[in-house]
């Protein structure tokens, strides 16, 4: 089993996972609540299902980006779970963990065929927004960005496609985006439980964090702009 980690948004979340799905899960949408929740949550959870952490495949963590306060407990915790522990410690950024909870959502299945594109977004204040591109199969399009949203974003993709604007900051920019294939899902929110399947292809793959080292991806160094490139 893993143990998911998951604060970058507002969401507060916590869940054991196997290979095939989730076993438990905790979580709490009440807003600036991680640093007392998620310990007590993690706790729950390994109890409930009479584990210790030693025993655990890994932990995995949302490196963001998302909230700075958020990212950093949440990696905090994880980082010393899996010191303290002798596991594994993986990273997968929250876009990913998005793209995968919706697309294996029975909702979000209904959406997967070739050439449809998905697009995960996080709130970043203002008109700003974290997002990603990425096709059917789960192959990223383009870097995760950062920047303000306007109505020509996304412009450069051309007319005929669909793209699937997803997660909770992708609500806001329903009435401002003009490309005539965008498709918006607002009320999907993130969750530890979208970490499943990144989080045991990393395990697979032995791609780890180091433990002492790693840090959130803040993604905070940037310029605020449209996106001004051809990315399809």
């Amino acid at each position: 089993m893993i143990l998911c980690i998951e604060t970058a948004t507002e969401i507060c979340s916590a869940a054991l996972c196997s290979r095939e799905k989730v076993i438990s899960l905790r979580q709490s949408d009440e807003g600036k609540s991680h640093a007392t929740l998620l310990t007590v949550f993690i706790d729950e959870l390994l109890r409930e299902q009479n584990i210790k952490a030693g025993e655990l495949e890994a932990v995995a963590v949302g490196k963001g980006p998302g909230s700075f306060t958020g990212l950093r407990i949440g990696v905090a915790v994880a980082k010393g779970l899996a010191y303290g522990s002798g596991i594994p410690l993986i990273g997968i950024d929250s876009l990913t963990s998005l793209f995968h909870g919706f697309t294996e959502s029975d909702e979000g299945k209904k959406f997967v065929e070739p050439g449809t594109i998905f697009c995960p977004m996080i709130d970043a204040k203002r008109m700003e927004a974290y997002y990603c591109l990425f096709n059917s199969s789960g192959d990223k399009l383009s870097e995760i960005s950062a920047g303000v949203i306007e109505n020509e974003s996304f412009s450069a993709i051309g007319n005929e496609k669909r793209i699937i604007f997803l997660g909770g900051g992708s609500g806001k920019f329903e009435s401002v985006i003009r490309h005539p294939g965008a498709v918006f899902i607002s009320n999907f929110k993130l969750s530890a439980s979208f970490l499943r399947v990144p989080a045991f292809k990393a395990l697979k793959n032995n791609i780890f964090e180091n433990t002492i080292t790693f840090e959130p991806f803040y993604l905070k160094d940037f310029i605020a702009t449209k996106p001004g490139k051809k990315i399809i």
